[in-house]
């Protein structure tokens, strides 16, 4: 039994320093950066086209490329193109929060553009547009908050590893890998999460003009194509991101040829780069973190 636990034991700590040795060379290299940066090309009118790719982990370099192009006067109207499935509530907040800002303040159009999946977060971001463009094939809806977080009490009595948490409340540690949720645990992680569906409940409903039940009807996490959500009143017109280039030029008053700008990539994204997606997603965010509350498209 001893030698067996021995085994256990040295299976598991050579794993957790390969994944620290991985994510160390990661961590070093990520400080070289991959950011983007504001491509200005030409002169006169332009409409913006902001991306919103993968997972929405974090809002900094969205809200940042949002306020370049708002403060840019040669930006007549902006595009948002969506090609994610949601994430981290607070992030996809914080950008919709900053497209509801520049439209009351700056009085220039912001159209949305849904690629192949628009879902959760990714379509609570679309709410905040002048209108919602969809491909009849586009996966969206998904309304509705998940939260998810592993527990590993069993593998650590297995290797003989206690775990000792001293806290001020009994909830404290809600959400801790090391020990199972109790029932006061689970209440209020509920609320929360019951809270949270509620605020895009109610932003749906604001947005798209619809009745409150009609939403909490379709609210339950269901996904949707894009003729579906088109039925739903959850979009406004099916068709192509350059579709929704020339209607927000038509939005914003622009005539002839349609100049173009957005973000450019500094280099290309890497094998690094991936890895570090993957560190983020289910590292940072998942065992190291606690429980985050996700408006996510599984």
């Amino acid at each position: 039994m001893a030698k067996s636990r021995t085994v256990i034991l040295v299976i598991v700590g050579g794993g957790f320093l390969l994944l620290f040795l991985v994510f160390f060379i990661i961590g070093i290299m990520g400080m070289m950066g991959t950011g983007t940066r504001t491509s200005w090309v030409g002169f006169g009118d332009k409409i913006a086209v902001v991306p919103i790719e993968g997972q929405i982990f974090e809002s900094d370099r969205v809200v940042s490329q949002l306020r370049d192009y708002a403060d840019n006067g040669s930006v007549k109207g902006i595009l948002i193109r969506v090609n994610s499935p949601g994430g981290v509530v607070s992030p996809a907040q914080e950008i919709y929060d900053e497209i509801k800002r520049i439209r009351a303040e700056y009085d220039k159009p912001v159209v949305v553009s849904m690629g192949s999946v628009a879902a959760s977060g990714g379509y609570y971001i679309a709410c905040a547009g002048d209108y919602i463009f969809a491909n009849p094939g586009t996966l969206t809806g998904s309304i509705g908050v998940i939260l998810q977080y592993p527990i590993v009490e069993d593998l650590m009595d297995m290797i003989g590893v206690d775990h000792e948490t001293i806290k001020s409340g009994d909830v404290k540690d809600v959400g801790s890998p090391f020990r199972r949720p109790t029932a006061e645990d689970s209440v209020m992680l509920q609320a929360a999460i019951d809270d949270i569906h509620k605020q895009f409940v109610d932003v749906v409903a604001a947005d798209r003009g619809l009745e409150r039940e009609e939403v909490l009807q379709i609210a339950d996490g269901s996904i949707f194509t894009g003729n579906q959500a088109l039925g739903l009143g959850l979009i406004d017109s099916l068709g192509s991101q350059e579709a929704a280039i020339r209607y927000l030029a038509e939005l914003a008053g622009m005539k002839g040829d349609i100049d173009r700008v957005r973000p450019r990539v500094r280099r290309e994204p890497s094998l690094l780069d991936l890895l570090g997606s993957l560190k983020q997603e289910y590292i940072e965010t998942g065992l190291f973190s606690g429980p985050k509350l996700m408006y996510l498209y599984r």
